[in-house]
Formats: C-alpha cells, structure tokens, sequence
C-alpha cells in the first residue's frame, strides 16, 4: 500500500498537472449532479478548511412538508445552484422547487402532475436525484423526468413549464418503447436526472427491481436523447443490440429480441470537450436468474460510451458478463484527469457493486491497468448457463470485501464465533462472483452467501474524485447477502429469488465481521488504497449488547454508503441511509475525522457546495423518517 508520505508527494506533483475545472463549478455555481457533467463531486473552494470548519453550523432549513405525498420519506436529491438559486426535487410525487441559495426561502414550486393512472403505475416513485439544468446564455431551463416518465421542461426564473417543448413542455417517454405490452403501461419510469449534454437532454429509464419478474421478456431500457429546445427526439441507443448492432451476438437465438431491462437508472456523465456521454448501464431480466437469456448480453452491466449529438456507440466494456448477481453498474462513471506520468491521463473511473473500480482512457475505452478474465464457480441451476470467467482489474486495489469464508464472521467472543458458524452451516460459503443455488439444492443447502451483497459495496452514491491529488474516495457497504431461487411455478420465469435475501445475524448482530461500511481513498496515479475508515461510529445497538459487555470494540461503521462530497480542503461525508444525523469532515491525506456538524436528520441526498456573495455554502437533503424531509445549508458564521 502506498503510504501517507507517497500520497504527499503525489499531491504536491499532481497540483501542477491535473487540468483545471468547468468555470462555472470554479466561479462557485453547481449546475450538475455532482457539479459539473464529469460527475467528481468536487468543489475547488477552500474557505471551509481544516482551521475552521469546526465552526460550520445550518445557516438555513427547507421543509418539504407541503410537497406530498409521503414528505417524511428520503429525499435522494442533490440540489443544483445557478445565480444565486437552488434547484431541486421534493415529495414522491417529485415536485421540482426553486430556493432562494441565501435563505432557503422558496420562489416558485412546480408540482408534480403526472396523472393518476401513470403515477399509480409507476415503478420508481420518490424525489428522484434531483433536476437537469440548460442555458444557451439567454434561455434557462430546468429539465425534470417525472416517476410516470413524462420529460419537463420547466422556466428557470418562474417554475412555469416550457409551450415550445414537447406537448406543453411535456415529453411522453412512454412513445417509442421497444418491447412495451400492447395494452397497460410498461414497467418503465426514471430515478435520475436527465444529463444535459450541450444542446441534448439524454434520459435513462429505470425498471421495477427484477426478483420476481413473471417473464423474461420485458420493455427494453433504451436510452434517449432529445433536443433541450423543442423536446424532439435526435437519437435511441439500443442498450440491448439489435440485430446488425455490435454486441447482438453476445445474445442467443432470440434472447436480444425477448429480453428487457438493461436499463441506465444511475446518473450520466458527460465529457464537454469531445461531447461523449457515459452510461452505467444494469442488467438484463431477471436479477439472478438468466435462463433466458444464455450468453454474456453485451450492453448490460456495462460502462457505454456515446456521441452526444448522434448516439452512436463509441466504446463498451462489459464488466460483469451474464450478470446473475445484480451488480448492475450503479453509479455515475467519474471522468478524471489523473496525474500520468508526468502529465495527464484523461480516465473514466467506474465505481460498481462488485468492491471494484474499472479505469479506462475514457476516449479509446482501454484500461489503464490490465483487466484480467478469471475464472469463476459456475451454476448448478437448472437452465442456467453462468459464464465461465468475469473481468476483474489488476488494479486499482479493490475497496470492498469480495467473497465469503468462515475468516470473515464475527468472532468478538468464543461463544458469538461458534453461534456463527452455526448459522451458516446450511448454505454455501461463496467464493468471489459465487453464482445463486437453489433455496432447496441437492447438497442440502438453502443458498449461497456473498460479498458484496445484492445492494453491492458500491452504488448510486459513487464517490468524489479530487483532480489536484489524483484521489478518489468511495463509500462503500460491508453487509452480506443470500443469494438463493426457487422454483416460481411459471415456465416464462422459472426460478425467481427466494427470500430472505440478507444473511443471519447472531443474536442480533450482524454475521460479517465489522467494519460495516466504510470510507476508502484510493490514489489513482498507483491505484493503492491510501486509507480507509470506519463510515460511522458504532451502533448503540452494537456498543451496548450485552454478548459485547467487557469486549473492547473498535468503530464499526454501519452497512450504509456514505455520501461524499471532495472540496479543496476536505473530504465531507454522512452516514447515508440508515445512519446517524451528522456530517463529518476528514483530512484527505489520512482520513482522520476533523469535525462532526451534528444535522436535523440522516443525509440521503449527496452534499454540494457554492460560493455565494464571497460565502461557501454546503448544503443537502436529510430526513429524520418522522418530521418532513429537509433541505439544509451550512455555512461559517459572518
């Protein structure tokens, strides 16, 4: 592992070479997910350094308790600041609201107003990621996809939707679908935000989660691009290849025409200087069962490469082949200019489920470290034809725990070891990339045991990429899965997932080794872990259990992916989901926590920064699961 003195010497020579950032994100605005199309999660501003941000306190708190239904429930969005404003989602019906950056007093609301039928019928309800942003220096637009995937275009400066766009200023998404029912809606709708590339709004669809699918044929995820202007579609890229397509003979006889999903539900990135967009794209039906669909079904759980102004395909690389395990590809492909030899590799770093991160030169699509095929256990389901090696990178060093042996359950006490044990004894203790068995195999086992598990270690959550150090930073999920069928009864989908999906706790605790979840820097320019953290403190219900009384303990962390947000300085993260109500700030050389700014609730949308009148700004989504979710800022004191 490259140590502490490398990374410093590493920073001081990557200051020099690493390329500068978009204007915009420099002059203090945050006009894309994760500040600009390249999806870093970066803020070049220091005023909140390590001196003094243990004196960041809320300068101001939004409510969403008017933007029903279900306003307690998480708020997923990351907000977006333009002149002065913030954009973003609220409610499960995905109201898009205007705030005022200085106060967080709202100027206009749009209400979400899918009708009925479709917002019943639809399979990602919620806030969504938040909203997409176009300006032509004159026009200002705020583009939103709604849970009944209807693309919006709203007034920047008035929240009033757009008559020149679409029907109204509305997109029916629903038009054009390959593989949708004749009669009824699809299972199709959107979870992110459309990615704004130049004059090109491109929208990826989500699915309803595949466990239980009745079919393997389904409503195809293809991805769309229209023009921001008039709504028009310019272009469809087929995620699962036509005939004719590169990759259609990855598919079976038939399977290319038959099969669904394979949708981009993560958000996009797009590269500005040579107007490519990047895709995380998921898996094809079913989850983990692909009877249906023998062979490696190019383009799922891949990392695309379009032209924005065409979609013509560029470059893939499959980085799980066949996928049976729903390591879908989650997050948004991070493009990163890492300090290379003396000067700059323009890369693409992909984050995935699966505890690693593929690199690639993000024009040519070749890894920057060999990507090895490895074999890997094959399937024993009936129908099921598992491929027989996975891609796997060299380096950089993988930043979850991969696969499952007696070595990773907990063995805080004698007694807890041999309870552990004890519990696992029924299924199979799986080897990396270990395919799903049956619930009732042959050998007596009711499943197989995996980590990372369904949710993977990494997920839409991603990571921050810091361009003056050639760091990343990843949080990451330790929480172990059951990956196991059963028979379903239906010969369109034979085998369909059979709950409980998470592995056995032991006497209450969780079965895995801790930590449960943590936070790892990785230096790019070697790709070597530099250190990696606990991503909380430990649970009460940990701390306190009574099997641990007179154990000495070490920070857990919880099986929750941190939200993280890179600044000039600093590396903020929350606890995500699940967590504990604070935000924490770490030195990016060590990971050392350097302040706790306690919150009014869990962070569960990614945090931001701005500049504003000379002043920075962080600010984020938190919900407490009981009081409305919230929209909240932070700042230094006058």
């Amino acid at each position: 592992m490259k140590g502490i003195a490398g990374f410093l010497a590493t920073l001081v020579l990557a200051g020099c070479a690493s390329a500068p950032v978009d204007d915009a994100l420099a002059s203090g605005e945050w006009t894309a997910w994760r500040g600009d199309g390249r999806g870093a999660g970066y803020a070049p501003h220091g005023q909140i350094d390590r001196d003094k941000v243990g004196e960041l306190a809320i300068e101001w708190r939004w409510s969403s308790g008017d933007f029903g239904p279900a306003p307690e429930a998480r708020n997923t969005s990351t907000p977006l600041m333009v002149g002065g404003v913030l954009y973003a989602t609220a409610g499960d019906a995905r109201s898009v609201v205007a705030l005022d950056a200085r106060t967080g007093a709202l100027k206009w609301a749009w209400r979400g107003d899918d009708p009925p039928e479709r917002y019943e019928n639809a399979p990602r309800k919620g806030t969504g990621r938040g909203v997409g942003y176009w300006s032509d220096g004159d026009d200002k637009r705020i583009l939103t996809v709604t849970p009944g995937f209807r693309l919006v275009a709203l007034d920047a400066a008035t929240g009033e939707t757009i008559d020149g766009f679409g029907r109204g200023g509305v997109v029916d998404l629903m038009e054009g679908l390959r593989g949708a029912p004749e009669d009824g809606l699809a299972d199709i709708g959107n979870s992110s935000p459309p990615l704004i590339a130049g004059d090109v709004a491109v929208v990826g669809p989500a699915h309803i989660v595949s466990f239980f699918p009745q079919s393997t044929a389904n409503v195809k995820g293809d991805v769309r691009g229209y023009d921001v202007r008039t709504g028009e579609l310019l272009w469809t890229f087929h995620t699962i290849p036509t005939e004719g397509e590169p990759g259609y003979e990855t598919w079976a006889e038939g399977t290319a025409e038959a099969a669904g999903n394979a949708g981009v539900w993560a958000p996009m990135s797009y590269d500005e200087e040579t107007g490519a967009v990047f895709l995380p794209v998921e898996a094809g039906t079913s989850d983990l069962y692909g009877g249906g669909r023998p062979g490696a079904n190019a383009h799922s759980s891949s990392l695309v490469s379009l032209d924005a102004a065409t979609g013509a395909l560029r470059w893939a690389q499959q980085l799980v082949h066949h996928d049976i395990w729903d390591w879908d590809v989650p997050a948004t492909p991070i493009l990163a200019d890492v300090p290379w030899d003396g000067g700059v590799k323009r890369a693409v770093l992909q984050i995935t489920k699966q505890g690693f991160v593929f690199a690639f030169d993000r024009d040519s699509g070749e890894p920057l470290w060999p990507v090895e095929e490895r074999a890997v256990p094959q399937s024993d389901v009936p129908g099921e034809q598992s491929w027989p090696t996975q891609p796997m990178p060299v380096l950089p060093e993988p930043f979850e725990r991969q696969g499952v042996s007696a070595d990773d359950l907990i063995d805080f006490t004698p007694e807890l070891r041999a309870n552990a044990l004890e519990a696992v004894k029924d299924y199979r203790l799986g080897a990396f990339m270990a395919p799903p068995s049956l619930a009732s195999a042959e050998d007596g086992t009711r499943g197989t045991l995996s980590l990372p598990g369904l949710t993977g270690g990494g997920n839409w959550e991603g990571g921050a990429y810091d361009p003056g150090t050639g760091m990343l930073f990843v949080g990451s999920a330790t929480d172990m899965s059951i990956l196991a069928l059963r028979e379903s009864g239906n010969a369109a989908m034979p085998y369909v997932v059979a709950p409980p999906i998470w592995a056995p706790r032991v006497d209450g605790l969780p079965i895995v080794k801790p930590p449960y979840g943590r936070i790892t820097a990785i230096d790019m320019t070697a790709g070597r872990r530099v250190w990696s953290v606990a991503n909380a403190d430990t649970p009460d219900e940990i701390a306190a259990h009574p099997a641990l009384a007179g154990v000495d303990v070490e920070r857990t962390g919880r099986p929750t992916r941190a939200g993280l947000l890179a600044t000039e300085t600093l590396v903020f993260a929350g606890e995500g989901e699940g967590g504990a109500p604070v935000l924490r700030a770490h030195d990016k050389a060590t990971g050392e926590i350097v302040a706790e700014i306690a919150l009014p609730g869990t962070q569960t949308g990614l945090p931001m920064s701005y500049i504003l009148d000379g002043r920075q700004y962080i600010a984020l989504a938190v919900a407490s699961g009981e009081a409305p979710a919230e929209i909240v800022a932070l700042a230094l004191g006058d």
